[in-house]
């Protein structure tokens, strides 16, 4: 069978299961669940590729809600990866329900391209892609050791192959100070949400001096408990992002510096601690996404290499592009501008028409990447040689 017979019957298969791959779209968007506790979404997708004659692993490499659903044998291995997690309070305001679906279709119509051509697809139920770098732990413990290539798609507001994700750590701060009644002992007291704001001024005075790409953002989760007594206690959360793993490092000083700073100026004790884990900055697959590029247009769907108006964020997706060669495309899900990724807007788009079907657009195509790099090894033999390269 030629490729182009089979990436046609690829489409078809998708078309014909088009009813189900919305339905668990809509149902996981319908239930939200946050990170590591995606125990609806991750079941509702190991029993839909169970089901299709994958062989299934469930909570694998020490995460409950992740799974491994593979399907034929040998090598190359060709991963997909699922995401499913919801935002605290947002809901599927990143639509990930959206990558879920995409890539459990790409993997149910994959089967046709190893049924031709050999080797394996691999759906991998990869939890906590927010605030937790599930993959991060994932890829810790071996998730990726044995995969050739590995591809997913994200929703956004344009159609594009590369994604400039900014390697990302995270920050815990606490100031202790001590308390008294704000009007009547003020002097005996020490200021601990002073100290948490006169941080918050000097990270803003740190912005205009570092490099363009580069990210300092955070939240107060702690100010005080009573407006008449002087705040013992404050904390917050905070993330530093740079496009490369060397000025994060030397970013990561200077913030800290800033909150030190406010320590010493208010008599506040300061305790603070990096997350454990850091996301890596994206290392895009050109090669791969020239094929990811013509599958999308073959079905009628302008994609470009690099969108003009790019934005910046991370994911831990990242970490596994630096492991194996890899993809992390932008598709589309609402032709409103100023609609934006974490935005209630957003949620709604991700079970919109449009929504919809940029998931059956993307099933189609990441399936027919595999197929691509199936049939032809030296597709896959140059994605290697250009990862090589990058790394």
């Amino acid at each position: 069978m030629s490729i182009n017979d089979l990436k046609s019957r690829i489409i078809n298969l998708i078309d014909e299961n088009s009813a189900q791959l919305c339905d668990i779209s809509r149902k996981i968007h319908d239930n939200p669940e946050p990170g590591f506790q995606e125990f609806k979404a991750s079941t509702w997708l190991a029993e839909l590729l169970e089901n299709q004659g994958f062989s299934l692993e469930r909570a694998v490499f020490g995460l409950k809600t992740s799974f491994r659903a593979s399907y034929g044998e040998g090598v190359p291995v060709i991963a997909l990866l699922a995401e499913y997690d919801a935002l605290p309070q947002l809901g599927h305001a990143c639509g990930h329900n959206i990558i879920a679906a995409s890539s459990a279709g790409a993997g149910i119509a994959a089967k046709l391209a190893v049924d031709e051509y050999g080797g394996k697809v691999v759906v991998l139920g990869t939890p906590a892609e927010e605030l937790y770098g599930g993959k991060v732990t994932m890829a810790q413990k071996g998730a990726f050791s044995d995969l050739d290539a590995a591809m997913m798609i994200h929703p956004g507001g344009h159609d594009s192959v590369v994604t400039e994700a900014l390697a990302c750590q995270g920050l815990s701060i606490e100031f202790t100070g001590k308390a008294s009644h704000a009007a009547g002992r003020p002097e005996a007291g020490i200021n601990a949400l002073e100290a948490m704001i006169q941080s918050f001024n000097g990270i803003n005075s740190l912005r205009q001096h570092i490099r363009p790409k580069a990210r300092v953002h955070g939240i107060i989760t702690d100010g005080g408990q009573a407006a008449n007594v002087v705040p013992a206690r404050s904390a917050g959360t905070f993330l530093v992002r740079a496009a490369d793993e060397e000025y994060l490092e030397d970013l990561k000083k200077r913030v800290l510096n800033c909150f030190m700073g406010a320590a010493t100026a208010t008599g506040a004790i300061l305790t603070y601690k990096w997350d454990d884990l850091c996301y890596a900055p994206m290392l895009n697959n050109l090669t791969m996404g020239k094929l990811f590029i013509h599958n999308m247009r073959k079905i009628g769907r302008k994609m470009k290499m690099v969108d003009p108006d790019k934005s910046f964020g991370s994911t831990d997706f990242g970490n596994v592009s630096q492991l194996v060669p890899g993809i992390h495309a932008s598709v589309s899900i609402t032709s409103r501008r100023g609609i934006v990724t974490h935005s209630p807007q957003f949620a709604e788009a991700a079970v919109s028409e449009k929504g919809f079907q940029a998931m059956l657009d993307s099933a189609k195509a990441l399936a027919m990447t595999v197929a691509d790099l199936l049939a032809n090894p030296e597709d896959l033999t140059r994605a290697k040689s250009e990862f090589c390269k990058n790394k």
